[in-house]
């Protein structure tokens, strides 16, 4: 129950993180619109899919995670009417992506890293409580 709660704080703390990147207008603005924007996206996702899954190994969200995003990067390249449609709104954009840049992919890599070192942390931290209500029931 603690570590979903802490994913749900994550979520809440990362969510607005990831739609300012969007709307920055400061200095290295291009690169916080676009290439921050990517790693945050995956420490979301990471922590979404965690909270859906707790018990499944950080390893394994973060492959799951990182392997369902390259395919929407590479779903950038094709160019349908219904996945336009879906680009043509901000949230469709902002979730799957409208333009096919391979050096997303480094970005992607790096927020999953974060987001699997932070799964971890968290994993640790949460079953570290646990272990110490236990032990001052006992």
């Amino acid at each position: 129950m603690r570590y979903r709660l802490y994913m749900l704080l994550s979520i809440a703390v990362i969510t607005p993180w990831g739609f300012a990147s969007k709307f920055y207008r400061g200095p290295a603005a291009f690169w916080a619109n676009n290439s921050l924007g990517g790693v945050l996206y995956e420490i979301f996702w990471c922590c979404a899919v965690s909270l859906i899954l707790p018990r499944a190994r950080p390893a394994a969200v973060t492959a799951s995670v990182f392997a369902v995003t390259a395919v929407l990067e590479i779903l950038q390249l094709w160019h349908p009417p219904v996945l336009e449609t879906i680009r043509g709104t901000f949230l469709g954009a902002t979730l799957i992506g409208t333009t096919f840049v391979p050096a997303d992919f480094v970005y992607y890599i790096m927020g999953c890293v974060i987001g699997g070192a932070w799964l971890t942390w968290v994993r640790k931290r949460s079953a570290g409580r646990r272990a110490c209500l236990s032990a001052s029931l006992h």
